[in-house]
Parts: C-alpha cells; structure tokens; sequence
C-alpha cells in the first residue's frame, strides 16, 4: 500500500494532467463495438464502430474500424468529463467514395453538441468545427496533405476558448470560439461513408 501511494504521489507531482488515459482497443473482442463507448451519430444513417484485427495498427493487434454510413458517426467515450486538456488519435482513411475523414471530438454534451477537428484525405485538409444541434459550422481550416492508406495523428488542445489542432506532430490550426464551456465527453468522428481506422486513442484534462 505504501509502495502504491508513493507511485500514485510521483505521478501527481510529476505530470500536469490530473488525469490522463490510453485506448489501445487491445483488450476488447474482435468483430463487436469496444466496451466503455457509446455508438451513436448526428443526424441520420448506421454507424458500425467494430474492433478489427490488423497488422498494420500502430500498437498491435487490434485497430477500431468505422465502416458504416450515416451523416455523422460517432463513438463517444463513457464516463469522461473533460473541460480542458487534449484528445489524440492516431488513424488512418482506407475508403468512402463521398467522404475520407477521421476526427475527435470534445465537450461533447450528446450527439448534437460538440467540438470536433476533423483530417480529410479527399480534400486534404484539417478544420474544426462546432456542431450546435446537429448543425455543423467550421471556424477554421487549413491546407494540409492527407494521404490516403498510412497511418496519421491528430490532436486537439483545449483551455477555456483557445484550441490548438496537431496533424502528425505540427501545429496547424489555433483558434478561438466560446460555444461550449464547462465540461464534456470525448470521443472520434468520421464522414457520411469514411471507412477509417483509428488506434491509440488518447485524452486527459490539465
């Protein structure tokens, strides 16, 4: 017990996150939606968030697969209530022939509330967005290579209005908007019929 206090006091004083998590989807069972999320969409249509096999996923074995068709698939995080800190995905575009996108999403306060910074390998392009029930509006985007078929991260810091949006380790977009305050649920998004796939996702607050 003294030993687990000590690691839980190094960890405290050590970091500035007061929480911070990693889902690898390692653990859960092929074929079926990872436990501890909720499937959802904004708008209309059928998501199919399912865990898939796949050698090339960064952490191996598994990678989380969207391959459904809806406005806007979701997959919300349970139990997470963030207000500010980062979300981070590592994820790769694979097929959709209206849409190649993969995002994350923060503050989510239900499935037509939200922020989300979205990478689009049809456009190449990164923006983000606040989706204010279930309409969508961009307030920043910026030109950048999405290639198709290798894996890519994307990052998306919050504190108070400020956000800071990362694809593949370089700042692409800072931006400002005051839609959503206080805290909220994290999660990832996709594109109408983006086939994605996504892997280590990562979130903590500050």
């Amino acid at each position: 017990m003294n030993t687990l206090r000590k690691l839980l006091a190094l960890t405290s004083f050590s970091s500035p996150l007061a929480l911070a998590a990693t889902a690898s989807f390692d653990g859960n069972v092929p074929s079926e939606p990872p436990a501890g999320w909720t499937v959802t969409k904004t708008g209309s249509g059928e998501p199919k968030w399912t865990i898939e096999i796949d050698d090339s996923a960064p952490s191996r074995p598994n990678v989380l697969k969207q391959s459904g068709n809806a406005t806007y698939p979701l997959l919300i995080k349970d139990n997470t209530s963030l207000e500010d800190g980062f979300v981070e995905v590592k994820f790769k575009a694979v097929g959709g022939k209206v849409d190649q996108a993969g995002g994350v999403i923060w503050r989510a306060k239900d499935a037509d509330n939200y922020y989300v910074a979205r990478a689009n390998a049809l456009e190449d392009n990164v923006t983000i967005y606040h989706t204010i029930k279930g309409s969508r509006v961009a307030f920043k985007e910026v030109d950048v290579k999405v290639e198709r078929g290798i894996w890519h991260t994307l990052r998306a810091d919050f504190s108070g209005n400020t956000f800071t949006i990362t694809f593949d380790g370089k700042k692409v977009i800072a931006a400002t908007d005051g839609s959503f305050s206080g805290a909220g649920k994290v999660g990832l998004w996709t594109k109408a019929d983006s086939v994605t796939l996504f892997d280590d996702f990562d979130f903590g607050s500050k």
